[in-house]
């Protein structure tokens, strides 16, 4: 069975600015809150514990799932901080899911049809072994600054880009993804994290790139279209997407 992880800790003020009476992790797509969807997906998904952290500014997603704890078909473990990047909320949440051997990581924000994430999560807990990750990548841009994902004949993950331009020295690779934040990874990526963390390494494209860096086998798999919830116009995008026929 795999852990899983929500990252709700940004402070989501893009859509506050813009009207939302609600923190955006309580912001309802297909008529439930984005973080109970979540939630729910993981627990079809054979999760052993689904662990979230939160911003401490946001009392009401604490209180939400507070509620939620008495009616969960598994381990709800709850964090509730201020981190200064997505990178070091991943790191918070790994505190609290240790011993893990896999583990899957997502940011609350992060639409995807279900089906299509049930069959990754199936996909990574049957990996084998030499595979230290699959994460999930999308080959539809709606991210206001994407991270390209260079990926060779076997998709497996060779780099990470700031623009759609394969790397000079790589000329069998292909540049045809881009991050879908969703990050399957296992035990064999702690220590790197943990290097960025003692080293003041920012942002989570750059975790990413260490662990590429560092050597660390990473496929990529193609999870169809995914989508950011950043606006309140994306809320409308997302429900429309979720109701149109795959």
């Amino acid at each position: 069975m795999i852990d899983f992880g929500i990252i709700a800790a940004g402070d989501g003020n893009r859509i506050k600015e813009e009207g939302s009476y609600l923190p955006k992790p309580l912001v309802e797509i297909e008529g439930q809150p984005m973080i109970g969807r979540l939630i729910s997906l993981m627990e079809d998904c054979g999760a052993n514990s689904v662990s979230v952290i939160v911003n401490s500014d946001m009392p009401e997603v604490w209180d939400y799932l507070q509620n939620l704890v008495p009616q969960s078909h598994c381990e709800l473990k709850m964090i509730s901080k201020k981190t200064p990047s997505s990178m070091h909320s991943f790191y918070e949440l790994l505190n609290v899911m240790k011993p893990v051997d896999k583990f899957i990581i997502t940011t609350v924000d992060t639409i995807f049809r279900s089906e299509d994430f049930k069959r990754y999560a199936q996909y990574f807990q049957n990996s084998p072994k030499d595979i230290d990750g699959v994460m999930g990548v999308t080959s539809y841009i709606d991210d206001e600054k994407p991270l390209y994902v260079e990926t060779d004949n076997e998709n497996r993950i060779t780099a990470y880009l700031d623009s759609p331009v394969s790397r000079i020295d790589n000329p069998e690779s292909k540049v045809q993804y881009i991050s879908g934040g969703i990050y399957g990874l296992r035990h064999s990526a702690i220590p790197v994290l943990q290097n960025c963390i003692d080293n003041g390494v920012n942002r989570m494209r750059n975790f990413q790139r260490k662990l590429v860096e560092e050597g660390l086998n990473l496929k990529a798999y193609d999870l169809g279209k995914v989508l950011d919830v950043d606006h309140l116009t994306d809320i409308q995008k997302a429900n429309s997407f979720l109701a149109s026929k795959p």
